[in-house]
């Protein structure tokens, strides 16, 4: 697992571009380490952050990183509060503050496996990092399904190749959920070596969870949650786990084996892009 150095950089936006609802910020990190797949950083722009009338935002956003390329870290964004909001306003040349990469990433499949990367929303974004490198590593086959709440939301398909696209208003691909291709997939005599790899809201993962529980098909959440600290510290991202006690999000996390968890429920976060928002 790669693990930050303790001490946030100061980086430097180069490309703020949009993507249909969502904004794709991309960040110079040539010395920073480079992340694997389901971690994410925590970031706060170095200037208006905690000043103004209200004192927001006043601390950093986890967001989950969508690619890293060519010494640039990538980060999708909507635009839902303070904190993304401010980020997703800040225009090439201007600083922020970063801490990461951070959290438990997702585990390739075993030899012979295949993965099924289902993503929701915002959630879309440690898969396509996750997509490049299954490729690196040898073309494990997989398969990308994507679900959005509408037309201008599916933008956010783009980032991953050749993925199969549900949509809530059914204005693009399959009109309904993207668990519905998900169950599809899974009830295919083909997919009893799928390991699943999910990240979107807590509703999307909970069926996930279900779907793969009934099938006894290995799965791995990357779970959304509000965080403070990012290392561990504050307790504030932590999850029930099964048999008693609780997970961390931001260091027992954010990417957990299906099986820990009975239940995935509204505490894993606002949906945003992140781990947090």
């Amino acid at each position: 697992m790669t693990l930050a150095p303790f001490a946030r950089r100061k980086l430097t936006v180069t490309v703020n571009e949009t993507l249909g609802a969502y904004r794709i910020l991309r960040v110079a990190d040539p010395q920073g380490p480079k992340p694997q797949a389901g971690q994410f950083a925590m970031l706060a722009a170095v200037t208006g952050w905690g000043g103004g009338e209200q004192q927001r935002p006043y601390l950093p956003r986890a967001l989950s990183i969508a690619r890293h390329s060519s010494g640039e870290s990538h980060f999708m964004l909507e635009d839902v509060g303070p904190g993304t909001h401010t980020l997703c306003q800040m225009a090439p040349g201007e600083e922020l503050w970063a801490l990461g990469p951070l959290g438990r990433p997702f585990t390739p499949p075993p030899p012979g496996g295949r993965a099924l990367l289902v993503g929701g929303g915002v959630g879309t974004a440690p898969l396509a990092i996750l997509q490049d490198q299954l490729q690196e590593e040898g073309a494990v086959p997989h398969l990308a399904l994507l679900g959005f709440r509408d037309l201008q939301h599916t933008h956010g398909a783009s980032l991953l190749r050749d993925a199969r696209v549900a949509s809530d208003d059914g204005s693009a691909g399959h009109h309904g959920l993207v668990t519905d291709l998900l169950r599809e997939e899974l009830d295919s005599e083909d997919e009893r070596s799928a390991v699943v790899y999910a990240c979107g809201p807590p509703a999307m993962l909970e069926s996930v969870r279900a779907l793969c529980s009934e099938r006894s098909t290995p799965a791995q959440l990357a779970l959304e949650a509000p965080m403070a600290c990012g290392f561990g510290a504050c307790f504030g991202c932590a999850v029930a786990k099964r048999g008693g006690g609780y997970l961390r999000v931001c260091v027992d996390g954010p990417v957990v084996d299906a099986h820990e968890l009975e239940f995935v429920g509204d505490h894993a976060g606002p949906p945003t892009g992140r781990p947090g928002a």
